[in-house]
């Protein structure tokens, strides 16, 4: 998969504006988080509900590939079979963090799990020998942790049916 295939799945997944109380990143727009729209403009304040609802696709688009692709590393994955891992990868970093995406992926390499996506866990990750199982591992590993999340808090359980619905459909892609 492409970058742009990968940043067409996000989005296809995020869809649009959203304002849910239960959801920690209040107001936001194609899965780009108030606070997180407010560090793409360069402010020290999160972005307001307003300007998150009038966000551009486009703009989502370039903050999908410098944070959640350029900036972790993961573009650094550029063999065709490793496509689902990628995108595995940067859907994972969108909904619960790149470095605890990154952690996951090291995990399962069984490297140190420093978050940190750099030489160690690329040459790691091409020595792998089961990499055909390697993307549902690493999704394993996220579904692990929705469950996690919503025993720890139970207002979390609002969002269970949909993070495991997205989840489930990435093994489309694997």
């Amino acid at each position: 998969m492409t970058d742009d295939q990968i940043v067409d799945v996000i989005l296809k997944n995020e869809g649009g504006f959203t304002d849910n109380p239960n959801d920690h990143g209040g107001p936001t727009n194609f899965g780009i988080t108030a606070a997180d729209y407010g560090r793409w403009l360069k402010r020290d304040t999160p972005a307001s509900a307003d300007e998150v609802r009038a966000m551009d696709r486009q703009v989502a688009r370039q903050i999908y590939k410098k944070w959640y692709l350029a900036d972790p590393g993961f573009d650094q994955i550029t063999e065709e079979n490793l496509g689902a891992l990628k995108l595995i990868l940067a859907d994972s970093g969108v909904l619960f963090g790149v470095r605890r995406a990154t952690m996951w992926l090291q995990q399962e390499l069984g490297i140190v799990d420093d978050g940190r996506f750099g030489p160690a866990t690329l040459q790691a990750l091409h020595a792998y020998r089961e990499i055909d199982k390697l993307s549902r591992r690493v999704l394993g590993r996220r579904i692990q942790k929705i469950a996690e999340i919503v025993a720890a808090n139970r207002s979390q359980a609002t969002f269970l049916r949909g993070w495991i619905n997205r989840a489930v459909s990435l093994l489309d892609y694997v």
